[in-house]
């Protein structure tokens, strides 16, 4: 049954090479929420559009952009993976809002108000005091509500989370994080900001990422599994999905981009340990190849329905995709 279903991996950072796109397509992924910015800004961010343009050119036969559900539709059929873009900053917009319906019609679907520090818009998950959402960031959830682009809070603290989920006239997601109740990390969320998630029809990918697991590298799909299980009791299985936040292939200087930016001249650790700072050591379970399978199979074994499985693996982020794109 796994390779009738529409299976969509809500946050990936991976070498995007042929090599790779072939491994997710026939991996039976069907669309991936690709990271295109970290820290960039309007400028560069429009240069990566165009290196990716080049990639649709090369690989017709194998990647489509995602302007809509029915692109992912169109990938299925075709036998193709769609590319759906996000931004897991605010940087793309610099500080124009006029920008956000720019990086829309350019293809930014999803965009973080944060990522880890605090930024024009909101607080992340990383600083000491959380002021919440700022003015700036009010008018920038109004726009993207209007434009349809779709809020992402998953590196974002919790009282900027809370006023972010009340402040915006549609669901947001949490692309790519898990409860604290599974894994007490700064980017992991409570069940408040949880709850307040699902009672507004959001949505919350789990991360594989190890160092927000159970058990770090050492989590075994039992433990994931029962975390999954735990949350679906707390908010409901219609608003859980799986964003991976795999980052397959990178070097040492993508993970010092990703946490350094051009802010800091030190290794900003994260979660406050030295021994974070490398790529933490992969989950022997979860891998490009049969990862998705190996949760698929995971959470039907784990007692889940088939249904329930079908929307976990996909169908809720499909879903959640068709009502927060209208524009």
């Amino acid at each position: 049954m796994y390779q009738n279903q529409i299976i969509i991996d809500g946050l990936q950072y991976c070498n995007w090479t042929r090599d790779y796109f072939i491994t997710l397509r026939d991996s039976g992924i069907t669309a991936v929420h690709v990271t295109l910015a970290y820290h960039e800004d309007a400028r560069q961010t429009l240069s990566l559009f165009g290196q990716w343009n080049r990639l649709f050119e090369q690989n017709s036969d194998v990647i489509i952009p995602v302007d809509g559900v029915s692109d992912i539709a169109l990938a299925k059929a075709s036998g193709r993976v769609g590319i759906i873009f996000g931004a897991q900053n605010c940087s793309p917009i610099d500080d124009e809002i006029d920008l956000v319906e720019v990086m829309r019609k350019q293809g930014l679907l999803i965009m973080q108000l944060t990522y880890n520090n605090q930024s024009l818009l909101a607080t992340g998950c990383y600083e000491r005091v959380d002021s919440g959402v700022t003015r700036f960031g009010k008018q920038v959830i109004k726009e993207m509500n209007r434009v349809g682009m779709i809020i992402d809070m998953s590196h974002s603290a919790e009282r900027s989370t809370l006023d972010t989920i009340e402040i915006s006239t549609r669901p947001i997601c949490i692309s790519h994080a898990n409860p604290t109740f599974a894994h007490d990390a700064l980017r992991n969320k409570s069940n408040d900001v949880l709850k307040a998630l699902g009672g507004t029809g959001g949505l919350l990918g789990f991360s594989l990422y190890p160092f927000h697991l159970p058990n770090g590298s050492q989590c075994q799909l039992s433990d994931f599994c029962e975390m999954v299980a735990r949350t679906a009791d707390l908010i409901g299985v219609e608003h859980l999905a799986i964003g991976s936040d795999l980052c397959l292939n990178q070097p040492q200087s993508v993970l010092e981009w990703m946490r350094n930016g051009r802010w800091s001249k030190s290794m900003d650790y994260g979660e406050g340990s030295s021994s974070n700072s490398g790529w933490p050591d992969a989950l022997p379970w979860f891998d490009a190849k049969n990862g998705m399978k190996n949760i698929y199979q995971g959470l039907l074994e784990h007692g889940f329905a088939q249904e329930e499985v079908n929307q976990i693996i996909g169908g809720n982020w499909f879903n959640f995709l068709e009502l927060s794109l209208k524009k």
